[in-house]
């Protein structure tokens, strides 16, 4: 026998499991399978972003979710939710890590830093710089990933070459820039950060170049 013969003329205890199933839940019923705990969500404690945070989990909650339902650090992004994106990429005690495969258990009193925590204050990182300046981002929806994956990378490496580079965002899907512009705004982070840390004059706030309306032709402030 195979396939479906032979699972429906299988016995369990001298009965077919079609027969055994209707005598517990009943004839034409379906078994009902519990696929989540049932048991109440617990206190969960992490450091987000240098921030203590505590909320309520279950044992089964994801720490993508977490993040973004719980903690609200809506920059962690569900892109795929099979680890074959990095949208989700967040920073475990430093490491890059994809949030959608990790059980928020797993990182309970663990550091975890998301785009949230790159900058310092007001001041961006030089990846965050780096990304506005030389086109790293388009869409946008894949930079938190790439920008996390690059910080970790220029903390291990401070001088990477292209080659450690593309290694590096290899699990990280971009659908806009072709990377190259990508891979140049990582190379020029890795420069900036070298020479001047982060970048305190990058993201000061500017003055208004134009406080007023610019002027018509008419020399009258436009509406």
């Amino acid at each position: 026998m195979n396939g479906c013969a032979h699972v429906n003329a299988a016995v369990f205890n001298g009965r077919s499991i079609k027969a055994w199933a209707e005598s517990r839940v009943g004839v034409g019923e379906h078994p009902h399978v519990e696929m989540r705990s049932s048991l109440p969500p617990t206190s969960w404690t992490a450091s987000v972003n240098g921030v203590p945070t505590t909320v309520l989990t279950h044992s089964h909650d994801i720490l993508l979710d977490v993040l973004r339902d719980q903690v609200g650090t809506l920059g962690v992004k569900r892109g795929c939710d099979m680890g074959t994106c990095g949208c989700c990429t967040v920073l475990i005690d430093g490491e890059p890590r994809l949030s959608c495969l990790t059980l928020a258990a797993e990182v309970e009193q663990a550091s975890i830093t998301t785009v949230e925590g790159l900058a310092d204050g007001p001041h961006l990182h030089p990846v965050q710089t780096c990304f506005a300046t030389h086109g790293g981002s388009q869409c946008g929806f894949c930079t938190p990933g790439f920008l996390l994956v690059a910080a970790a990378l220029l903390e291990e490496e401070p001088e990477p070459d292209d080659q450690q580079i593309m290694d590096a965002i290899e699990g990280n899907l971009c659908r806009c820039t072709g990377y190259q512009p990508i891979v140049d705004s990582i190379r020029e982070a890795a420069r900036l950060k070298r020479e001047v840390g982060n970048e305190p004059a990058a993201s000061d706030p500017h003055s208004d170049p134009h406080p007023a309306a610019p002027a018509s032709s008419s020399g009258e402030p436009s509406a």
